[in-house]
């Protein structure tokens, strides 16, 4: 059974701006044991490129080598370009539920500064299931800080979510604090929700690296498994780590010890 793919995207837009730190579309799909293992924290399979000075931001090809690739997930995993799905006219927000998200998707539309280095990367294996999704972006470190201090409380404090494709198809998701990664303190939520009698679990994390935000978005159909999502946010946040040279969940640019 296959679902409207803007009817996803449009859950994927949403989840893009209650983050406010980058792109994370979700599509269906079911889960399924990697063909490639992904390397973890600790591992040196994936190259590194070279550490970034303290003093200096990345670059748009920084990020770019710092983002995951379809071949370290998996021979069934395509990139696929991003956002490819419609949007809601009119500028209306397509959640409701949640005063805090809410209030977060009001700051929809906006784009990264132009100043800002900003990459974003998609992924979907057969028919499009699973999606995986994951951005990098660079941002003022104190605005940076008060965005993961207000998508914090509102991962926390959001217990369902309902999201409108304005043409009469909606879906409402319970959302769960859950921890992803190695780092309790890293933002993450698990939605959970029924659509046309079919099952459908997701996952949005976001972690900060310096001055970079990380965010990660996981979506399946037919399970309610979090390895997956859990293996390849792992994944993205230790890549992320080695190749900016700068420790998960650090504050400051400085240079992770090598």
């Amino acid at each position: 059974m296959s679902h409207s793919r803007p009817l996803l995207a449009l859950t994927a837009a949403a989840v893009v701006t209650v983050a406010t730190l980058g792109t994370a579309d979700l599509a269906s799909g079911s889960p399924r044991t990697p063909a490639v293992t992904v390397q973890t924290a600790g591992a040196a399979a994936v190259p590194a490129a070279q550490a970034v000075p303290a003093e200096q931001l990345p670059t748009d090809a920084q990020l770019r080598t710092a983002l995951l690739t379809a071949a370290e997930l998996g021979p069934e995993f395509t990139e696929v370009p991003p956002s490819t799905g419609s949007s809601p006219s009119g500028g209306a927000s397509p959640v409701s539920g949640c005063d805090a998200l809410r209030a977060l998707l009001a700051r929809q539309g906006a784009e990264p500064a132009p100043q800002q280095s900003h990459q974003e990367v998609e992924f979907e294996g057969p028919g499009g299931s699973p999606m995986v999704t994951e951005s990098l972006t660079v941002e003022d470190s104190a605005k940076l800080t008060g965005d993961f201090a207000t998508v914090t409380e509102a991962f926390t404090n959001c217990q369902s979510l309902t999201f409108d494709d304005g043409a009469g198809t909606s879906v409402t998701f319970t959302a769960t604090p859950i921890t992803l990664g190695e780092r309790r303190d890293a933002p993450a939520v698990r939605l959970d929700g029924i659509l046309g009698g079919v099952q459908l679990n997701g996952y949005i994390g976001i972690e900060r690296f310096g001055p970079t935000a990380l965010s990660y978005g996981f979506f399946q159909r037919d399970s309610g498994s979090s390895q997956l999502a859990s293996l390849y946010y792992r994944a993205a946040v230790a890549k992320a780590e080695r190749t900016l040279g700068v420790p998960a969940g650090s504050e400051t640019a400085t240079t992770a010890a090598v």
